[in-house]
C-alpha cells in the first residue's frame, strides 16, 4: 500500500494509537519533549520503508495526523526526534524505529542487534554516545486493525468471587503437547479452543483460568545467545497487543474467538498483566518504544541523575505511573482489554510497584484511585501479587478492597504444615479459615485471599513433593537462579524413583495438600497440571524454558495421574456442594446456631475444644475443624438464605496414626466419613458412618472429611 504524502489530514489527538474509522486511519502519539515525529510506512512484508511522513499537528502533546488513504492491515512505525541527553532523561534518537505504545497488532518479530541500541555498543562511553545505525530490518512492525468482530451471544459468566476457582496457565505451554490439539495450533489462542481441551477444563471445574502474560513481549537478548527465549513473557513492550506467536492465524480476532469459546463453558479469562516494566531494561538497555518516544516521561529517573532509572521491580526499570498519560495508556490498556477482547479481570505482576509514589507504597496512589472509581475496571476481577523488590515490598494485606491478593502466607504455611515442621498449627489454622489476620479490614471478605500451593514461579506440586533442592541447570546460570525456600520434601530420594514406598507417600501428600486447598476459606488457585501431576524435573524457575520442562505434558498420563485428576474434580465439586466451604465472612467462633454449636471451632485429638496450651504445643501436628453449616447469616449466588451440613475436617501431618476422639453435638446420630486422602476412593454418598465420642483411627499424613449425620427427628 502507498499513502501519498498530500493526503495527510491534521486529524486529532485522540484516541491515542492508530485508530481506524471506516474511511481512514487517525494517527496520534503522546511525547512531551520531542522536537518532531515521523510515520514510517512500510510494504505488506515489513522489510521496506516505503514513506515517512511527518505528523502535522502538535496538541496537548500529542502529535497527530490522519491519512484518509490508509487501511487496515498497514504496517507502520515512529521515529521522534528530539535531544540526546541521558543526564537529562532524554534519550530521542531518529535513527531508530520505534514501536507505538498503543499498537493492537505486531507483525513480524524481534532480531537482535547492536544497532538496536540508542548509544555505541563498545564505545567505551556506554550510553552518554549517540549510535546512528539503522534498526528498522530488525524491528517488529506495527498493524493497524480493524476491531469489528461479532462477538453473537457472548455473555461473561460474572462468577461470584466466592464461587471462583482459578486455573492459573501458560497459554502456549497448556497445548503445545496436547495430543488433540492440530500441529499447527499447539501453543496458541486457537488450540485453547479445541473441545478436548475445552472439555478437561470445564470437567475439572474451575471457572477462570488465569493466563500467564499474553502482552507483547521481548526475548531476553542473553537468552536467545543461549538459545533460550523468555517464556514466561514478562518482559512487555505492548499493552494492547498479544505476542504474535500466540496467534496461529495471526489475528487478534483469534484471541477474542477464544474468549468466546472458554465463556460459552462458564469460564472467565483473567490475564496477568505487566505494567511495572517493559523489555527496554536500564540506561544500558535497548530502545524499541517508550524510551526513543519520551524516556522521561514514561520511565521513573533518579532524581538528580537523571541517566539512571528507578529500578523497584529488578528488571532494570519502572514505569512511571505518576504521570497522568502513562496512568492513561495503562487504563486505557486495561479498558481494551476487557471491552474490546471481553475479558474478564487480570492479575498485577509486582503491584506493590504500581501503588509506589515519591513517598513510597501507598494504597490510595493515583493508579488504585484510578481502579476504583473507573465504571469499567471497577467491575472486573482484580487480583495483586502484592510485593515488588524495592524499601518496604512486601504489601500483603494492604491493598485496597477491590483487590484479592496472592497470599504466599498461605502457600508457604500449608507446606510447612505437611513437610511436618514443629510449630504450625495455629499459623495453618490462621491460613484455612480465611486470613483473617491479613485481610479483615476495609469490608473486605475472605475471598481477598487468592490461596495457592504452587505457581509458574516456583516447584509444581509433583515436584514439591520430589525435590528438596532446585534444579535449574539447563536455564544456563548454575543452578544460581530460583528461590531456595521451596520448603519442599522428597522422602527419601531425590526426584524421581521407583521405590513403592516413596510413591505412595509422595501421592498421599499430593492429595493433602490439594484437599487442604479445596477446603480452605478463601478463593482457590490451581496451577495448570498439577491436577495430575506435572514435573518440571525439579527446575523451579523455568522463565526460559519454553521447551517440555515448561510445557503440560498431557501424553505421559498414568493411571495414578489419572487417579490423581478424578480427586481434584472431586474435591472441586464437593467445595461447589458445600457453601459452608466459601462464606462469605470471616469466621470467628462468635456465630452459632439454634443448637449452640459455634460456626467453626477446632478441636484436639481428645475430642475437646482446643486450649490455649494445645494451640503452643510446638510438636502437635494434629487437630480438627469443625464449620457448622446452620450457623450464621450468608447467601447463596442468587441472594437466598443458605444452609448447609455441619463438616468435621481432621488434619494430621504425623507420619503415624492418631487416634482422634470424634466430638459429640447435639442431636447428632454420628459422623459420615466422606473423604479420606489415603483412602481416596470413598464417595460422598458413602455409609461409613462412626459413632459419636468413638475413636477415629486417623491415618498418617492425611485428611479426613466428615458431615454430621443426625438423629432422624432432627434431620
Amino acid at each position: 500500500m502507498h499513502i501519498l504524502t498530500n493526503r495527510v489530514w491534521p486529524g486529532r489527538p485522540d484516541p491515542l494509537g492508530a485508530t481506524w474509522d471506516g474511511c481512514g486511519v487517525n494517527f496520534a502519539l503522546f511525547s512531551a519533549h520531542a522536537e518532531r515525529v515521523e510515520l514510517c510506512l512500510f510494504d505488506s512484508t515489513g522489510r521496506r520503508e516505503i514513506e515517512r511522513i511527518a505528523l502535522p499537528e502538535y496538541t496537548d502533546e500529542v502529535w497527530h495526523g490522519y491519512l484518509p488513504d490508509a487501511r487496515p492491515g498497514l504496517l507502520y512505525g515512529y521515529r521522534v526526534h528530539g535531544p540526546y541527553a541521558p543526564e537529562e532523561g532524554h534519550r530521542f534518537n531518529p535513527h531508530k524505529l520505534l514501536l507505538d505504545p498503543y499498537a493492537k497488532s505486531l507483525h513480524g518479530r524481534l532480531q537482535w542487534s547492536d544497532a538496536h541500541y540508542g548509544y555505541r555498543v563498545g564505545s567505551g562511553r556506554e550510553d552518554l554516545s549517540f549510535d546512528r545505525r539503522e534498526n528498522s530490518r530488525g524491528m517488529p512492525k506495527c498493524v493497524v486493525v480493524d476491531d469489528a468482530y461479532t462477538w453473537g451471544r457472548d455473555r461473561r459468566p460474572c462468577t461470584p468471587w466466592g464461587e471462583t476457582v482459578v486455573y492459573e496457565a501458560h497459554l502456549r505451554g497448556l497445548t503445545m503437547l496436547h495430543p488433540a490439539v492440530p500441529a499447527p495450533l499447539r501453543g496458541t489462542s486457537a488450540g485453547v479452543e479445541v473441545p478436548a481441551v475445552r472439555a478437561h477444563l470445564k470437567s475439572l471445574g474451575v471457572t477462570a483460568i488465569e493466563f500467564l502474560p499474553v502482552h507483547a513481549f521481548v526475548d531476553d537478548r542473553f537468552l536467545v545467545e543461549k538459545r533460550l527465549r523468555n517464556y514466561w513473557g514478562y518482559n512487555s513492550i505492548g499493552f494492547f497487543a498479544p505476542e504474535p506467536r500466540y496467534l496461529a492465524n495471526g489475528s487478534i480476532n483469534e484471541f477474542k474467538t477464544m474468549v468466546r469459546c472458554l465463556h460459552e463453558d462458564g469460564i472467565e479469562v483473567l490475564l496477568d498483566v505487566v505494567y511495572n516494566h517493559t523489555s527496554e531494561g536500564n540506561h544500558l538497555g535497548p530502545t524499541f518504544s517508550f524510551r526513543g518516544i519520551d524516556n522521561a516521561s514514561y520511565y521513573r529517573l533518579v532524581p538528580g541523575n537523571q541517566r539512571y532509572y528507578v529500578d523497584e521491580t529488578g528488571c532494570g526499570n519502572t514505569v512511571n505511573l505518576s504521570h497522568p498519560r502513562v496512568l492513561q495508556m495503562v487504563t486505557d490498556s486495561l479498558r481494551y482489554w476487557v471491552e474490546e477482547m471481553h475479558v474478564d479481570g487480570f492479575r498485577f505482576d509486582l503491584s506493590t510497584t504500581l501503588g509506589r509514589e515519591p513517598h513510597g507504597f501507598d494504597p490510595g496512589s493515583g493508579f488504585f484511585d484510578a481502579l476504583r472509581q473507573d465504571p469499567v475496571l471497577s467491575r472486573v476481577k482484580l487480583i495483586s501479587e502484592p510485593w515488588d523488590l524495592g524499601p518496604g515490598g512486601y504489601q500483603l494485606g494492604t491493598f485496597p478492597p477491590i483487590f484479592s491478593e496472592w497470599n504466599d502466607r498461605y502457600r508457604d504455611s500449608v507446606r510447612r504444615y505437611w513437610r511436618g515442621d514443629e510449630g504450625m498449627l495455629a499459623e495453618l489454622a490462621r491460613r484455612v479459615s480465611g486470613s483473617s489476620d491479613v485481610f479483615e479490614h476495609h469490608g473486605r471478605r475472605p475471598w481477598s485471599s487468592i490461596n495457592f500451593l504452587t505457581a509458574h514461579d516456583g516447584f509444581t506440586l509433583n515436584d514439591l513433593v520430589s525435590y528438596e533442592h532446585k534444579h535449574n541447570e539447563a536455564n544456563g546460570e548454575n543452578n544460581a537462579d530460583g528461590h531456595d525456600a521451596n520448603y519442599s520434601a522428597n522422602y527419601g530420594v531425590e526426584g524421581r524413583t521407583r521405590d513403592p514406598a516413596i510413591r505412595a507417600i509422595r501421592e498421599t501428600q499430593k492429595r493433602n495438600m490439594l484437599a487442604t486447598l479445596f477446603l480452605s476459606q478463601g478463593t482457590p488457585m490451581l496451577l495448570a497440571g498439577d491436577e495430575f501431576g506435572r514435573s518440571q524435573g525439579g527446575n523451579n524457575n523455568a522463565y526460559c524454558q519454553d521447551s517440555e520442562i515448561g510445557w503440560t505434558n498431557w501424553e505421559t498420563i498414568t493411571s495414578v495421574d489419572a487417579a490423581l485428576l478424578d480427586f481434584v474434580r472431586r474435591l472441586i465439586q464437593f467445595r461447589k456442594a458445600h457453601p459452608v466451604l466459601r462464606r462469605p465472612r470471616f469466621l470467628h467462633g462468635r456465630d452459632a446456631a439454634q443448637d449452640g454449636v459455634k460456626d467453626i471451632d477446632w478441636y484436639a485429638p481428645g475430642g475437646a475444644v482446643m486450649s490455649q496450651e494445645q494451640w503452643q504445643d510446638g510438636h502437635a501436628r494434629c487437630m480438627g475443624l469443625l464449620l457448622n453449616g446452620s450457623a450464621g447469616t450468608y447467601h447463596d449466588a442468587r441472594g437466598e438464605p443458605a444452609t448447609d451440613e455441619t463438616l468435621l475436617i481432621l488434619f494430621n501431618a504425623y507420619h503415624e496414626a492418631v487416634d482422634f476422639t470424634l466430638p459429640e453435638l447435639p442431636g447428632m446420630r454420628g459422623w459420615l466419613r466422606v473423604l479420606d486422602t489415603c483412602e481416596p476412593d470413598i464417595e460422598e454418598d458413602s455409609n461409613d458412618e462412626r459413632p459419636v465420642g468413638a475413636a477415629f483411627p486417623l491415618h498418617g499424613r492425611s485428611v479426613v472429611v466428615f458431615v454430621r449425620a443426625m438423629r432422624d427427628e432432627e434431620a
